[in-house]
């Protein structure tokens, strides 16, 4: 048996649930969110408590327990709380700033460069060289922001570029096979 398949879901107060044909639409004060869940699990809605079921042992009803349950545990988190991802940037130069809904980047490129977010996305930027990307969508949030560290990928020599907060680079050497060499 899935240990977090079998976990129940807890609704807050103030998120409502809805489940029809495996279609979970949930909605609460951070916006609304709605998936559809593999057609095999069994979804029960009972006193503001989910459980997801499987049918059988099946292999590919045992891979999908646990998904559909942390998918739908997502779903009540986000729109209750929300989910957000911190980024840094480092280099000389190197910054960003808000116009507007978008961010334009000053990452030594030629030009500058402007990320519109999309739908149910906002950004902040408490620093010029910090972006915090926020919203409902779990998925869509780590979407949006791997977009945004790659723009310029932090690179092992000298550590510049835009990484995840707390993410660890791991450094390189330099060239030093010409130094003391006659």
């Amino acid at each position: 048996m899935s240990r977090i398949g079998k976990m129940p879901i807890t609704v807050p107060a103030g998120v409502t649930v809805t489940i029809e044909d495996n279609f979970v639409t949930v909605k609460g004060p951070k916006g609304e969110l709605s998936r559809q869940i593999n057609k095999n699990m069994k979804l029960t809605l009972d006193n503001g408590v989910i459980t997801v079921e499987r049918p059988d042992d099946e292999k590919e009803n045992r891979a999908m327990h646990g998904l559909s349950r942390t998918l739908i545990n997502n779903m009540v988190v986000g729109v209750s709380t929300g989910f957000s991802k911190t980024l840094e940037i480092n280099g000389v130069g190197y910054r960003c700033a808000l116009q507007g809904k978008a961010i334009n980047f000053t990452l030594g490129f030629s030009h500058p460069v402007v990320k519109e977010p999309p739908a149910g996305i906002t950004f902040e930027v408490p620093a010029p060289t910090r972006i915090v990307v926020s919203g409902a969508d779990k998925e869509v949030v780590g979407a949006v922001a791997a977009d945004i560290r790659n723009l310029r990928p932090p690179e092992p020599y000298k550590g510049k570029g835009i990484r995840y907060q707390g993410e660890f680079v791991r450094r390189k050497m330099g060239k030093a096979g010409a130094k003391g060499k006659k």
